[in-house]
Formats: C-alpha cells, structure tokens, sequence
C-alpha cells in the first residue's frame, strides 16, 4: 500500500517458482479475498480470485511446483459443497485447504464447533485438509487447551468427512468401537476415543471408584443398561 505497487510474492511469482523448486517447496496459495463473514461467502471478488489461483496452479505445475489451495473461512451450510467443486473445477484439482469453513459468524467461543460443523461437509464434498479452529477465534490468540480442543474438534469433523466417502479404515474404527460397547470394554472403548484423555477424564468422574475394574455399566443407564439386560435374557433362554 505504501508504495502503491503489486503484492511482491505475486509479481514476483516466476522467481518464487524457481526457489521453490530449487528447494522442494510445495507452496499453499492463499486467497486474501476469502469471505470473513456468511454475507461475503461465494461473491464476485471470490470467485474472481479462484480463476487467478487455478492460473496460478498451472504456472506451478509447469515450473515443477507442488501447489495446494486455501479456501473460504465463512461459508453457510447450503454454499459448501459448491464451493469445493468450483476449486476443484477451476484449480485443476489442486488439493483444497479450508479454513473451517465457520456455517454462522454468531459463535465466538465456540467457533470450534461452527468449524467442524463445515470442515465435515467440506471434506465429503471433496476438500483435503481442514485448518483447526480454537474456541477463542475472533476473541484473541488460543492458549495450549484451546489448541487442543480445536484440533480434535477438527479431527473430528476429517474422520465424519472420511466416513462420509466410504473410507475402509475410518469404517472399521468405528466399528471396533461399536464392538467394544456391544462387549461392555471400557478399556478398548477408551482407548479407541478419539480424545481418549478427555473421554478417560469424564468417564472416571462419572464412574467414581472405576480407575481399576471396569464396572460392566456406565453412569448413564445403571442397572438399566439394555445391553447388559439383553445379555442376561439370552442367558437365561440359553440363545
């Protein structure tokens, strides 16, 4: 702005390829024009910069770069997926970075959640990587715990993505899970958690005295628990 001339890192782009490719630098192409808010998502200016970006993927490409994309942060439920198939489209199948994306700008705090929420739709549409969001985004920097829970709200939102497109693994971890519950294994259920601190952590406080033996039912259902009773009946009529 001050010398009232072009972004360097874009004028320059021709050289930035060459070092990049002298040193097996695989460049992420922003996109300063991402909505910021639901109001901006997949407007003119967006757009306008996706066509410059898949522009600037083939000028990688033929240089010998490897180039992902970064994508919109704001993005309300029904814009997603075309979102993910314009990048794909118009950037030649670059891989696709989003940031989130956030479904409402009405949730400071717990923007975590607005982001799984959108990084799980983005993923099954198509999208490669999802960039984590804390609970203290638009509020201020996170500190180490809101680190942690943006991430697993984040890897949360990859393995729903990763079911939703039919991966086996992703498939056969919750399945194990499954089992595990059906068998009454709380040793294998926490350890399958995908937090198995914070899910260990809870379960102990809900089950007092359980660090030791498993109890072969939880504080939710108690003497109730219809596995447990189902068990007992098949049991009893010898099936």
């Amino acid at each position: 702005m001050h010398h009232d001339r072009e972004n360097p890192l874009y004028e320059e782009f021709p050289r930035l390829l060459e070092i990049a490719r002298r040193y097996d630098v695989t460049l992420s192409l922003g996109d300063g024009m991402r909505p910021g808010c639901l109001a901006d998502a997949t407007d003119r200016a967006q757009l306008e910069e996706l066509l410059t970006l898949g522009e600037l993927v083939d000028e990688a490409r033929k240089a010998g770069v490897q180039v992902m994309v970064e994508g919109p942060g704001h993005v309300p439920l029904p814009q997603i997926e075309a979102n993910v198939k314009l990048q794909k489209r118009l950037c030649h199948g670059a891989p696709f970075y989003v940031l989130g994306p956030l479904v409402t700008d009405v949730a400071p705090g717990w923007d975590h959640i607005a982001a799984a929420i959108g990084g799980a739709i983005a993923g099954a549409a198509g999208a490669d990587f999802l960039c984590y969001v804390t609970p203290s985004e638009h509020l201020g920097l996170p500190d180490l715990e809101e680190v942690r829970e943006g991430v697993v709200a984040a890897r949360i939102a990859a393995h729903a993505a990763d079911l939703a497109k039919g991966i086996r693994r992703a498939w056969e971890w919750d399945r194990e899970m499954a089992r595990a519950r059906k068998a009454l294994n709380w040793a294998r259920q926490l350890e399958l958690a995908i937090d198995p601190v914070k899910a260990r952590a809870l379960w102990e406080q809900k089950n007092p005295g359980a660090k030791g033996d498993h109890p072969s039912v939880c504080s939710m259902c108690g003497p109730y628990c219809a596995l447990r009773l189902v068990d007992a009946y098949l049991a009893g009529t010898g099936r």
